[in-house]
């Protein structure tokens, strides 16, 4: 069993102040694998410390400097990308084929950045008036447990583009994957403070971070609820924010698409990381008049799902996380059931023989009205909702009746149909035909599916203060 007993803080491993712990559960079968000491309001207080010392000179740094920092990094991690992928796969339960997938999006956020910086410029004249980009200072970087060192590389290979320090605080329950990524960052050898992580909770660490007015800026990957709580807070000492939030993200089939081609994808996407996605397509929408076909290919295609262990590459569908998010998935679909929705495969309870750990069934609900509770709020397991819809008006009218917009889905053989249905989107990201994805593309959501962007310049300019000097 591993012990988790330092936090990163001034470039060095330290003992936290903090002296609470926090056991680990395996999620394939909820037996202890390790145990972390939680930092706490002190911890986060001398790391806020080192991370303004650091942007003293950090923030004078050139772009040359940046980008030999940001290939460092990069190749810290391609040295670590197998390690990466197995501890997210055995702490977290992400399917190795998830797991992947996502270590390899981080090194092309390094990637992306530094191909970005290179072609930014932080000197702009706008009129007659000279205006420079300068870093927003010392960033608290608080991030969710579903995508713990894919959020962290986002973030951090964007903030040190634009000249900033962090302080980050991951979830506690991903604090073996910190482990990993802070090697990585102390490997690439960046000057001491620039970047800090301290394990703790949200009420505690995350708290500091949001009223500590040593922090400049909050950027925050998590449930609407709690990005509700850290604007709030952000606001006392005029923190910038962006708040990359939830989503319930619709998938419209248009009545031209191939069903064989479309329904795979849609499955896909519905049960992106078993569910545990923000960006997850949990709404398909689909042409009244082709409903009972859908049913019967999307129930043959999910009944070839493998469910089961995250370390099998065919495994589709992992264990959700704890306990905890099992028992809430268990409840939606107790709802979906109560609301009147027809189940058409899955259901409660544990698929056959994974009883021990926090598996659910994938399990799917027809004739879906989208005012029922499983189409409007953010379940994050592996349940689908599929809702008829009468012609494209309809189709555009569900997919935006949603406090969310983060993303969208749209399959036509159309394409030019297709665009002008994404026209009348309201989602931060759409793709057509397939799951796209686009390290340069912004990220973020429409509505309460959060505040601001992520990725490429949009990104970039969200840890930038225009500073306008007139003569």
């Amino acid at each position: 069993m591993k012990k988790i007993e330092t936090i990163y803080v001034n470039g060095a491993f330290i003992i936290p102040n903090g002296t609470d712990t926090l056991d680990l559960l395996s999620p394939v079968n909820n037996e202890k694998i390790a145990t972390v000491t939680l930092a706490n309001e002190i911890d986060t207080q001398h790391a806020i410390a080192a991370a303004q010392e650091a942007f003293k000179t950090f923030s004078s740094t050139t772009k040359e400097e940046r980008i030999t920092y940001l290939e460092k990094i990069r190749a810290a991690v391609i040295r670590r990308q197998q390690d990466l992928i197995d501890v997210m796969v055995e702490e977290y339960g992400g399917t190795y084929q998830f797991c992947s997938m996502v270590i390899q999006f981080a090194i092309n956020d390094f990637t992306a950045m530094i191909e970005v910086l290179k072609d930014f410029d932080f000197e702009k004249i706008t009129g007659n008036t000279n205006v420079y980009l300068t870093p927003v200072g010392v960033a608290g970087i608080i991030i969710p447990w579903n995508m713990s060192n894919g959020f962290i590389c986002t973030k951090l290979s964007t903030l040190i583009a634009a000249g900033c320090t962090a302080v980050v605080k991951p979830s506690e329950l991903s604090a073996q994957q910190t482990q990993i990524i802070a090697e990585c960052f102390h490997e690439a050898g960046l000057p001491k403070g620039v970047v800090n992580f301290v394990n703790g909770l949200g009420d505690v660490v995350g708290a500091e971070l949001t009223r500590n007015p040593g922090i400049n800026k909050i950027s925050f990957t998590g449930s609407t609820a709690v990005g509700k709580i850290i604007a709030k807070g952000a606001v006392d000492n005029m923190k910038r924010i962006t708040l990359e939030l939830g989503g319930k993200s619709p998938n419209i089939i248009l009545d031209d698409a191939d069903l064989e081609i479309t329904i795979p994808a849609a499955i896909t996407a519905a049960f992106l990381n078993s569910g545990q996605a923000c960006a997850a397509g949990t709404r398909l929408l689909v042409p009244q008049s082709k409903l009972e076909e859908v049913n019967t290919l999307v129930k043959s295609f999910v009944e070839t799902i493998k469910v089961g262990l995250p370390s099998d590459p065919d495994t589709m569908v992992g264990p959700m996380v704890n306990q905890k998010q099992f028992e809430r998935v268990q409840e939606y679909i107790k709802i979906g059931q109560e609301e009147g929705a027809e189940l058409l495969i899955g259901g409660v309870g544990q698929p056959k023989g994974l009883e021990a750990g926090n598996f659910v069934k994938a399990t799917v609900f027809t004739n879906v009205k989208n005012s029922m509770r499983i189409a409007q709020e953010e379940i994050f397991g592996p349940v689908l909702s599929i809702i008829p819809y009468t012609d494209d008006k309809d189709a555009i009218s569900i997919a935006n009746d949603t406090p969310y917009g983060l993303a969208a889905y749209i399959f036509s053989s159309d394409r030019e149909r297709a665009l002008a249905v994404a026209s009348k989107i309201d989602a931060g990201r759409i793709s057509i035909n397939g799951l796209s994805h686009d390290s340069k593309a912004p990220f973020g959501g429409f509505k309460q599916s959060g505040i601001g962007r992520e990725y490429g310049v949009f990104g970039l300019e969200a840890y930038l203060e225009p500073k306008a000097i007139l003569e």
